[in-house]
């Protein structure tokens, strides 16, 4: 008998379903070649209609393992599906970077923010016939002040089966520290972690995923870096999509969307996770 260890399962999970109808089309080509095994859909995105729906279910039926959950969004240039929703900006959600900062200075109204993720869900019940798989949040807003314990509470009223996303890694000090942006998703996630615990809702024990999407970066290299030392049912997020008109029209990722879903869908990856000792079986 060989003394091998089975292969570590971990989450792919595509983020941004329902953003563009580019975006749903390469997730869904992924889904379809056993290249992800998760994706969070967007209910206040533009391209989430019945037939987008339709065709993500109709791919995760067909894969062996594929988890869909609620991408919940609370940023702009996105509109909150609740009529009393505050604060707004002209209409829309505060920008991320103004969102964060309201809840570091303790500016939020949580049951406001409650009920908006209430109807978020409902919406994603009524679009798939039942609960997300796991809940996460657009541009990590999940994870801010304030916003976790109504973010927390509403997952344990509506989705108690649900698991939700951290983003806090496993990895030496040393690497943390020269990633700014992981670094600080890593002192957010230790709250959220913790209030979660507490409440008795699981989630990811590890994640990764997070770089500088403003700079050209070789998605292959990433991904070795993102595999190194993530533990069993760990999670990378990733942004696979074809540009088109409306993802130009919302996000300022877009090119970059294409090099993922290029990698992805590409010779190497499937080597690479075997290379790794890597299953999304």
């Amino acid at each position: 008998m060989s003394d091998a260890a089975p292969p570590r399962r971990i989450w792919l999970c595509a983020d941004d379903y329902g953003l563009s109808p580019g975006v749903n089309r390469a997730i869904r080509d992924l889904i379809e070649r056993g290249r992800l095994n998760a994706t969070s859909v967007m209910v206040v995105g533009p391209s989430i209609g019945r037939d987008e729906v339709g065709a993500l279910r109709t791919a995760a039926a067909n894969s062996p393992r594929c988890a869909i959950g609620l991408h919940v969004t609370l940023t702009a240039p996105f509109r909150p599906l609740t009529m009393h929703f505050q604060p707004l900006e002209g209409g829309m959600f505060l920008a991320f970077p103004k969102l964060l900062r309201a809840g570091l200075l303790w500016r939020l109204d949580p049951e406001i923010i409650r009920a908006e993720l209430m109807v978020q869900l409902a919406a994603f019940n009524e679009a798939f016939g039942r609960p997300p798989d796991f809940v996460d949040g657009h541009q990590h807003a999940q994870l801010f002040p304030q916003v976790r314990d109504a973010f927390l509470a509403a997952v344990k009223e509506a989705a108690p089966t649900a698991w939700v996303r951290q983003g806090g890694r496993n990895q030496p000090l040393g690497r943390r520290l020269g990633a700014p942006k992981a670094l600080f998703l890593d002192i957010l996630s230790a709250q959220f972690r913790r209030r979660a615990g507490r409440a008795g809702i699981a989630f990811n024990p590890g994640f990764a995923g997070a770089y500088d999407f403003s700079r050209q970066s070789d998605f292959g290299t990433l991904m070795r870096q993102f595999l190194d030392g993530l533990p069993e049912d760990g999670l990378i997020m990733c942004h696979p999509g074809f540009v088109d008109e409306i993802l130009v029209s919302l996000d300022p990722l877009t090119a970059q969307r294409e090099h993922e879903h290029a990698f992805l869908g590409g010779e190497q990856f499937p080597r690479l996770l075997a290379a790794n000792k890597v299953t999304l079986g």
